[in-house]
């Protein structure tokens, strides 16, 4: 059929079978900050970090600093390489050695000392920093000999539990000097101490072995005895 002139062309709506378009749903965007404030976020993660970085940082200088200062002035761990110890210390054992006691007081007759070799070794071609562990056995202004397989102070017999065996070596008397001992090792028959090169100064001592923590099978406390007067009467010097 003609549409009329002049009659407004018909629309969807008076179809049958015509669909209404539906309205469009436009999807909501997400809310953006302004540029401002995500600036303002970045600098705030830039500072927490190396905050965080600086903290960090000071933690550690001090346990460094710290570390250097015990190593130095406190403890230290120290090594066994070689067997002139033995029994009582053993190839691979490792030890505390403080440093403090001998600040307060001299070292003792029976300690186990770290030192630095004397001028004596050095001339061996042994260097400053190779160290060494032995027992203290004569102080300042005592007379020290070996005779007849024993260790004699002053003229009285040492009772000494802790050495592997008795030395099968004589040794004149001498007189530790002031400011000087006389250190052996518990090995006495493989052992480079006094009675090879003589009198240890003092101030090369690094300090006085107390601990084991390695292995842990002999994992404690270092025991020193003091070296004991024998029954042996003296007058067996004159044999």
């Amino acid at each position: 059929m003609t549409t009329p002139p002049g009659d407004p062309p018909a629309s969807n709506a008076s179809l049958p079978n015509a669909i209404e378009p539906s309205p469009t749903v436009a999807s909501p965007k997400p809310s953006e900050a302004p540029a401002g404030d995500r600036s303002d976020l970045e600098t705030q993660r830039s500072a927490s970090f190396w905050k965080t970085q600086r903290e960090n940082g000071l933690v550690l200088a001090i346990a460094l600093a710290l570390a250097l200062v015990i190593r130095l002035f406190v403890a230290e761990p120290r090594y066994i390489p070689s067997d002139s110890m033995v029994p009582t210390l053993q190839v691979g054992d490792r030890l505390v050695v403080e440093k403090v006691s001998y600040r307060l007081h001299p070292p003792a007759q029976g300690d186990i000392v770290v030192f630095d070799p004397p001028t004596q070794l050095q001339q061996l071609g042994y260097t400053t920093d190779q160290a060494f562990i032995k027992r203290v056995i004569g102080q300042p202004g005592q007379t020290v000999q070996v005779h007849l397989g024993k260790v004699w102070i002053d003229g009285k017999p040492l009772t000494e539990p802790y050495i592997a065996e008795p030395p099968g070596y004589e040794m004149r008397a001498v007189t530790v000097p002031p400011g000087h001992v006389f250190v052996m090792g518990d090995n006495r028959n493989n052992s480079n101490d006094s009675h090879v090169w003589g009198f240890l100064p003092v101030e090369n001592i690094i300090g006085r072995a107390i601990f084991r923590f390695y292995p842990i099978a002999r994992f404690g406390r270092i025991e020193a005895p003091d070296p004991s007067v024998s029954v042996l009467h003296p007058a067996a010097l004159s044999k």
